[in-house]
């Protein structure tokens, strides 16, 4: 029988955590979250890093410590001031964690939401110009992508928040592809927990990744 990358006590961590995020109880169960939570997931991140080098060997030499983000929350700027996050989550792309461009993959994995996202969330500005010439150059080629139904059945539809103003020269193309306004272009799939506690959940991992390409591919103009 094949092994499981994933224990119910990953997700119990979580649940328990929901109701006692201070630094008491985390501290009490530090342990606990080394062992169960932090290291098979580390391990986890691993083995989707092996299989994305199979797809494609641009991967060659990511490590999980590069791509996996820490518990602890930034709350500087939050009202939230609860200290820890209450899921585990890594960003899989070339360069790591700092280097969100359409082709790899993020994802969240916790007891309350499991995701997976692609595309980009937070272009710099030079780079979200490039991405709007890239849809103005072949308006329609993004509109026949999401308009498949396999991605329309795994992502549902393109995300992110809009300007309201555009620069003069994306006006005309624009209006055909009324994506142009996003200043963000991500997709999300979720999923139940249960899915991660299955035997071939590395495969299910790699599988919305390779269903992002087609989207990804778009918006990069390739």
């Amino acid at each position: 029988m094949k092994r499981t990358h994933f224990e119910i006590g990953f997700f119990e961590f979580f649940i328990e955590l929901s109701s006692n995020n201070q630094k008491n109880w985390f501290d009490d169960n530090k342990k606990r979250y080394e062992t169960e939570v932090k290291m098979p997931f580390l391990q986890f991140v691993e083995r989707l890093i092996e299989l994305m080098i199979q797809e494609n060997s641009d991967y060659a030499g990511l490590t999980a410590k590069e791509c996996v983000f820490r518990i602890y929350k930034d709350t500087r700027f939050s009202k939230d001031k609860t200290p820890y996050k209450t899921f585990c989550s890594a960003s899989l792309h070339i360069g790591g964690r700092k280097t969100m461009w359409p082709g790899g993959i993020y994802f969240e994995l916790g007891a309350e939401s499991c995701s997976v996202y692609s595309g980009v969330y937070l272009p710099e500005k030079e780079d979200l110009y490039k991405l709007r010439s890239n849809l103005a150059a072949h308006p329609q080629r993004l509109n026949q992508v999401i308009s498949e139904p396999t991605f329309i059945k795994t992502f549902g539809k393109v995300l992110g928040e809009k300007n309201k103003i555009l620069p003069p020269e994306f006006k005309s193309a624009a209006i055909e592809q009324p994506l142009i306004y996003n200043k963000q272009f991500y997709v999300r799939h979720e999923f139940e927990p249960e899915i991660a506690l299955e035997p071939d959940f590395d495969l299910y991992i790699l599988d919305k990744w390779k269903k992002a390409q087609p989207f990804n591919n778009a918006l990069l103009g390739i």
